[in-house]
């Protein structure tokens, strides 16, 4: 029999808030972070907003000379595991390192140390470019940051499966911990990627929206929806086995109870139109839970904005749960925070946690035109009641499918 898997810890940098709390908060009171970008001129760009991170000082959070050895995506990662490490009351010195592993993935890793290389090697030759520039670029150095940070000699990868990373690591976590390959994982997903040629990529993509009022530019599963922002910053949850977590007496959020995966096998960026690989991932973490469809009453969507993801997500919703689709809440974080491409699927998956516990699931910021096919509850409004289950979903470039179902944590569960 599989282990149980229980969420004790959570952190966050968010473009609402630098840690959980005010990132919640912000979710509760419909707030959102978008503005005009300020980390480059984006005049002559076709869009100029973005959802920043604000206020964040990498000196607040670890020691300077580490930092100045990472780039932005590593120090978010960092600062939000040590949020999720505290907030778990998890002691190293108390631990067996070589038992609590790292599961931290990056969509993209640093564009910035790309394109600031790039620029030497152009105008001062190759000689000049930073000894230091694979370390600092690539992606599993989010992972190998946190592990180096907090001392964690378990299980380290970095799942990469672009806007699906957050949820594939989590996810990844949470079968590494049911088979016994660790006790405990640190896992989630950053990102920080608003730069010139992160924003450049996507606009020539024509996949974000050229909207420039902060309050009309990201509208999930609304008619006049015109693509979405891009966002950044990291969310990070520490994963124990049950009997671990009971035996330090850990304060428990909630049971990771499924996980499903699948590929669409159809186009590098849409999605596939009837739906069929969203929904077989759905149903996979549904079936992996023990559970029915009619038994969740929630899903936090991808919810992009973008007119494709809106429509194929929302056909893949009615073809896994047929008629009791109509009975579900549906809501997209990205309405508050916008994209945060490989950090999306852990902040909400941490937005997921937070409405269990609080009883609350926040409205979709924005929505208010219904469109056709799109006819589901997308919450124009908050919805005050118990949540037994969320079911998270992520969707990502190459046909990558996620969902990922916790439910509230109850000692008696499958027996």
């Amino acid at each position: 029999m599989s282990r149980r898997v229980v969420v004790t810890g959570m952190g966050a940098i968010t473009p609402v808030g630098l840690n959980v709390g005010t990132f919640f908060q912000a979710l509760k009171e419909g707030k959102h972070g978008f503005g005009t970008i300020t980390k480059f001129d984006s005049t002559e760009y076709k869009c100029h907003v973005a959802a920043e991170v604000k206020g964040f000082d990498p000196k607040e959070h670890m020691d300077i000379k580490a930092a100045r050895r990472m780039e932005l995506f590593c120090q978010y990662a960092v600062a939000a595991a040590r949020e999720a490490i505290e907030d778990a009351g998890l002691s190293m010195e108390k631990e067996d390192p070589w038992r609590v592993g790292c599961s931290v993935g990056s969509g993209i890793g640093s564009l910035q140390a790309m394109e600031r290389e790039y620029d030497k090697l152009k105008s001062r030759g190759p000689s000049r470019v930073n000894p230091l520039l694979v370390p600092l670029m690539i992606s599993n150095m989010a992972a190998g940051n946190v592990s180096i940070q907090f001392g964690l000699k378990g299980k380290s990868i970095n799942v990469v499966t672009a806007c699906a990373t957050g949820t594939n690591s989590i996810g990844e976590a949470f079968r590494s911990i049911q088979y016994g390959e660790a006790d405990v994982m640190v896992a989630g997903g950053t990102e920080g990627a608003v730069s010139p040629v992160g924003i450049a990529g996507f606009c020539s993509l024509t996949a974000l929206s050229t909207v420039e009022d902060p309050d009309k530019c990201c509208l999930p599963f609304d008619k006049n929806r015109s693509g979405f922002v891009m966002g950044e910053g990291a969310a990070i949850v520490v994963l124990e086995e049950l009997a671990h977590a009971r035996k330090r007496n850990a304060r428990i959020y909630g049971e990771v109870l499924g996980y499903g995966c699948t590929s669409d096998a159809y186009h590098i960026t849409s999605p596939a139109e009837d739906g069929a690989g969203a929904a077989r991932a759905m149903l996979a973490a549904i079936e992996d839970g023990g559970l029915v469809p009619e038994d969740i009453t929630y899903i936090n969507a991808h919810g992009t904005a973008t007119h494709h993801n809106d429509l194929f997500e929302t056909r893949a919703i009615k073809l896994a749960f047929g008629g009791h689709a109509g009975k579900l809440r549906v809501n997209s974080t990205k309405s508050m925070v916008g994209h945060l491409l490989g950090a999306a699927g852990a902040i909400e998956f941490v937005a997921c946690l937070k409405e269990m516990e609080e009883g609350f699931i926040h409205r979709t910021v924005g929505y208010g035109t219904p469109d056709g096919e799109l006819d589901l509850n997308y919450c124009q409004e908050p919805y005050r009641e118990e949540i037994p289950y969320a079911l998270s979903n992520s969707l990502g470039f190459g046909g990558h499918n996620a969902s990922i179902l916790v439910g509230k944590y109850t000692e008696d569960r499958r027996g």
